[in-house]
């Protein structure tokens, strides 16, 4: 039997996440079979996303990760989608709400950012995309 207490054997077992979440203000269009008027025109949603990062707590500074880095790493993908026509993005692709997590994954790992998680959701039209990113 050990002699940590129960909190702290849970908390050094625990597996947590460190999210920030963002918005950005973007237009696009979209070929459709479902839904086709408005989507063919060019029209803007307000995004909102969440990203993730998971692991264990470090006994020496009480984080998973010092948040502040995940800050620097959004302001960055922020800057690269917010009042922008996603359809002319470089590497989005078709500017889905699935191509969105993927990019912004994509973009924030190779600075460097182990993601675990990216979600992408418009409030607006209540549209949510997961994406959940295997070690």
């Amino acid at each position: 039997m050990s002699n940590q207490s129960p909190t702290k054997q849970a908390t050094k077992e625990a597996t947590f996440e460190v999210c920030q979440r963002f918005f950005f203000d973007a237009a696009h269009h979209l070929e459709r079979k479902i839904e086709t008027e408005g989507s063919r025109r060019i029209h803007g949603h307000t995004y909102n996303a969440e990203v993730a990062v998971a692991g264990t707590v470090d006994p020496a500074t009480g984080m998973v990760m010092d948040i502040g880095f995940i800050r620097v790493e959004v302001a960055k993908v922020r800057a690269l989608l917010d009042h922008h026509l996603l359809d002319e993005v470089p590497g989005l692709g078709i500017p889905t709400i699935e191509n969105l997590c993927i990019f912004i994954a994509k973009t924030m790992q190779e600075n460097g950012l182990k993601l675990s998680r990216v979600t992408v959701w418009r409030d607006g039209i209540g549209d949510k995309c997961n994406m959940v990113i295997p070690n």
